[in-house]
């Protein structure tokens, strides 16, 4: 069955009209919803997806497993799965002090705390000129900095409730030329959502000269909506308006075919199956060379990936939580078969 998109974000903002002159309503008025219409739409909030789906799905005894970046990273490689070399890992200040031996000659890399979220504490690093290395914006940063900002991660200033953590120093993923040709500077990443191991929804986000090499949508980076069943983007959002181009780049966002879309849906229900969690989002990258790479997964997705699709959650829910009671057993290219046939989007026309 086609979908079409129930937010609509394309409807154009609604016209006030007075006997002066007709005033234009900003485009935030149109976002606003009373509970009733949002029920309607089928969006899920952060109550909702708490009680409903995250908290009766996902023991908080499974919750190390993918908060802790070197366990989930180590599990998925267990299954097979391809991930971002790690460099090294920093545990203690002293150990700060070996960046440029645990680098190895290295010049591209990404730092990131172990138990980081939603985008926080990740620098990324693009090259290295002289003893200075280059950000993705072009900015310098110093070895003295590059301490400094482990220092931080160290303290838990980005960690999961502040705690202390360790600085992970790994690959810096090379995109594969189409996902380039999208993204400012930075690789993009494809976000898949999942409960009981069936994709409901899934979008890439590319970075913006805002993001600064980030794939993070509250930092400044688009969020693009993408069928289920084909892998073909088919809306887009930055900064919850509607796009249809890079804001930076002014290439065409709709309508592209993401390449390896079937191995991405199998490696993402096969992270849901090594973790156990019910309710996840799998993080993949697409590099040029290495191909698909499982990034991270997150027990407590975000909700903007209903924006970035145009389609509440709750659309897509509620078919798999009662196929799930129907067949509790499903086999991953079932659950995949399942995903492809109820959530196929009306799908624009194919980018040239």
């Amino acid at each position: 069955m086609h979908e079409s998109a129930v937010i609509e974000p394309e409807e154009k903002a609604p016209v006030a009209e007075s006997s002066e002159k007709k005033v234009q309503h900003k485009w935030w008025h149109r976002w606003f919803r009373t509970p009733g219409e949002l029920r309607k739409l089928g969006v899920v909030g952060i109550n909702m997806r708490n009680a409903r789906f995250l908290l009766p799905n996902n023991p908080r005894r499974l919750y190390d497993l993918v908060d802790n970046k070197l366990r989930t990273k180590a599990l998925a490689e267990e299954q097979g799965m391809k991930v971002a070399e790690t460099y090294g890992v920093i545990r203690t200040p002293y150990d700060a002090n070996k960046i440029e031996k645990i680098l190895n000659g290295n010049e591209a890399f990404v730092i990131k705390p172990t138990r980081g979220s939603g985008g926080k504490g990740v620098m990324v690093i693009d090259k290295r000129v002289g003893k200075n290395f280059i950000k993705p914006s072009g900015a310098e940063v110093t070895l003295g900095d590059l301490k400094n900002y482990v220092s931080n991660i160290l303290a838990g200033l980005f960690s999961l409730g502040g705690q202390r953590d360790f600085a992970l120093i790994e690959y810096r993923v090379q995109a594969a030329k189409l996902f380039m040709a999208l993204s400012f500077q930075g690789a993009p990443d494809i976000r898949v959502v999942m409960l009981h191991g069936y994709p409901v929804l899934a979008m890439l986000r590319v970075t913006t000269k805002e993001s600064d090499g980030r794939s993070n949508l509250h930092q400044g980076a688009i969020g693009i909506g993408i069928d289920i069943a084909t892998g073909m983007s088919v809306q887009a959002i930055h900064h919850g308006r509607p796009v249809s181009v890079h804001p930076d780049l002014g290439i065409g966002l709709i309508g592209v075919q993401m390449p390896d879309w079937e191995t991405i849906l199998h490696m993402a229900v096969t992270c849901q199956e090594m973790t156990g969690l019910g309710y996840l989002g799998v993080d993949i990258m697409i590099d040029e060379t290495l191909g698909p790479l499982m990034i991270e997964v997150n027990a407590r997705p975000g909700l903007a990936i209903q924006m970035a699709n145009g389609i509440g959650l709750l659309r897509r829910l509620e078919p798999v939580v009662e196929q799930h009671r129907k067949n509790p057993t499903a086999h991953l290219t079932a659950k995949i078969a399942f995903s492809k046939k109820h959530f196929r989007a009306k799908l624009p026309p194919a980018r040239d």
